[in-house]
C-alpha cells in the first residue's frame, strides 16, 4: 500500500500544535488563532505581523505569525520554539497590551517574556539590553517556557520537513556543530528523527560574489590626482585635460 505524503499538512499541523500547546501552557489559552506561515526573511528567525490577513466574506482580520524554515536544520529545537513563543508574546501584547512603535520591544513586552520564562536580551545571552528594535532571548533555567517545552517534547513532537538550503546567518561554530548533528549540547538529529550522531550534509549552493555598486575613477592631469566614485563601467571625461578618467 502506498502512503500518501502531505508535506503542507504535516508541516503546518506541527506549527499549529506547538502554537496551541504554548498558548495553553504559557498564555492561559487566551491568544486568538492566527495565520502561521513559513517565510525566508534574511537574518530573521520569525516575526509577528499585526492583522496582516483579511477574510472579505466575514470581515475578520487575523495576525500572521511567520517562522523561518531555513533555520530549522541549524539551530536546536529549543531556539525554534523560543521563536514561536517570542512571537506569541507580541501577539499577546497586540491583543491585551500596548505595543511599542514599529518593531520596538518595550518594557511591557519584556515583562511578559520574563513571566513566561524567556529572558529578553539584545545579544541572546546574559547581560544584553532587555528592550530595543532587535531583540533575542534565552530560556530561564527551570522557568515556565522550559517546562512547557519539555512537556511538548515528551509528546513526541518533532519537525518533519526541513529547508534543503539552511541559513548561513548563524554563528560559524553553531553551523559547524549543526552539520555534525549537535548544537549547544542538543542533538539536532532528534529534530529530523535520525539516529544520534548522524552527520548532516545539506546541499548549500555556492554564493555568487557580490557585484560592486561603486567604482573609483582617477585622472592624473593635475599635481594632485582627481578622484571620483561612480557607477562601474561609465565613461567620464576630465574638464581640465578632456581625457577619460581611468577606472581603477
Amino acid at each position: 500500500m502506498t502512503t500518501t505524503i502531505q508535506p503542507t499538512q504535516d508541516a503546518y499541523a506541527e506549527m499549529v500544535q506547538a502554537f496551541n500547546h504554548f498558548n495553553a501552557e504559557l498564555f492561559e489559552g487566551k491568544l486568538p488563532p492566527c495565520l502561521i506561515t513559513y517565510q525566508r526573511e534574511k537574518c530573521v528567525y520569525g516575526y509577528l505581523s499585526h492583522k496582516r490577513f483579511f477574510n472579505p466574506d466575514t470581515g475578520v482580520f487575523t495576525h500572521e505569525l511567520a517562522m523561518n524554515p531555513a533555520y530549522f536544520p541549524v539551530v536546536p529545537m529549543t531556539e525554534i520554539m523560543q521563536t514561536m513563543v517570542h512571537e506569541q508574546a507580541h501577539l499577546w501584547q497586540f491583543e491585551y497590551g500596548d505595543p511599542g512603535r514599529g518593531r520596538y520591544h518595550n518594557q511591557e513586552w519584556a515583562a511578559k517574556m520574563i513571566s513566561i520564562g524567556l529572558m529578553p536580551s539584545s545579544t541572546g545571552k546574559p547581560g544584553g539590553k532587555m528592550t530595543g528594535d532587535k531583540m533575542g532571548d534565552y530560556a530561564i533555567e527551570g522557568g515556565p517556557f522550559q517546562k512547557a517545552l519539555e512537556k511538548l517534547l515528551e509528546s513526541h513532537f518533532r519537525i518533519t520537513w526541513f529547508d534543503k538550503y539552511p541559513a548561513r546567518h548563524v554563528h560559524p561554530a553553531v553551523l559547524q556543530e549543526a552539520m555534525l548533528g549537535l548544537a549547544n549540547g542538543v542533538d539536532l538529529t532528534a529534530n529530523l528523527g535520525l539516529a544520534p550522531g548522524t552527520i548532516l550534509t545539506p546541499d548549500i549552493p555556492e554564493l555568487a560574489p557580490a557585484k560592486p555598486t561603486r567604482s573609483k575613477y582617477v585622472c592624473e592631469c593635475t599635481p594632485k590626482p582627481i578622484i571620483l566614485m561612480a557607477k562601474p563601467g561609465i565613461k567620464v571625461r576630465c574638464l581640465e585635460c578632456f581625457a577619460e578618467f581611468i577606472e581603477v
